[in-house]
């Protein structure tokens, strides 16, 4: 595996941990999920572009 794959996946579960549908992250609202959501975005474009 490399550094990438393991940084997308970590970024993934950081993703689903901050939904705000979960109790600990309720008042949260949609900044922590679309912010990762946006890294891993930006970490997937640069995985395809084989900068990673």
């Amino acid at each position: 595996m490399s550094i990438g794959t393991i940084l997308l996946i970590v970024l993934v579960l950081l993703l689903i941990g901050a939904i705000p549908a979960w109790p600990h992250s309720q008042g949260w609202g949609y900044g922590p999920s679309g912010g990762i959501g946006l890294v891993v975005l930006i970490l997937l474009i640069l995985l395809l572009m084989g900068k990673i």
